[in-house]
């Protein structure tokens, strides 16, 4: 099982454009205790309201944005190339429909009842502070409607403080 460690908010310098072909994982829990997550490569970093923050975007038919909706807090976990599989397919297949988790072999961890992964390298806690749907418009540029939103399935835009960042000793 990975050990991790956790590391100053400040020593976090990641390369944000490097990481636009990489994926994480979106993880909440629900107050029963079931988790789901889902796979994204759309969300940045920053400083809002004096905080350092981080924001991702979840479409309204996504099973995860329930649970992200119902918890205060989530994770955002960051992995080596090796899971790149298991990425595509908690990004694929919905947590509705099976125990995606158990299938790729992934195994949740808490940290503060927040769920995350042994199998991170990086594993990042934020507590939500806002969130919005994206409206059709406010786009400026409208050929991104129709590139992005052919369905009008419009992203919910979630701003969310940064708690904690741990990364494996591994």
């Amino acid at each position: 099982m990975a050990d991790f460690k956790e590391i100053n908010i400040k020593d976090f310098t990641p390369d944000t454009f490097g990481l636009k072909n990489k994926w994480m994982l979106i993880t909440a829990a629900k107050p029963d205790g079931s988790i789901n997550t889902m796979t994204a490569s759309w969300g940045g970093f920053g400083v809002m309201w004096n905080k350092e923050v981080a924001y991702v975007v979840i479409r309204p038919q996504r099973y995860t944005k329930e649970f992200v909706d119902s918890a205060d807090s989530f994770s955002l976990t960051f992995f080596d190339k090796k899971y790149l599989k298991e990425l595509g397919y908690l990004g694929k297949t919905s947590g509705r429909d099976e125990d995606k988790i158990a299938k790729v072999g992934f195994n949740p961890l808490f940290e503060d009842g927040v769920p995350y992964f042994a199998e991170a390298h990086t594993a990042m806690f934020v507590k939500k502070l806002f969130v919005q749907e994206i409206e059709e418009a406010s786009f400026l540029d409208k050929e991104l409607v129709g590139q992005w939103y052919p369905a009008k399935d419009f992203h919910y835009l979630y701003i969310a403080e940064i708690t904690k960042i741990m990364e494996s000793r591994d």
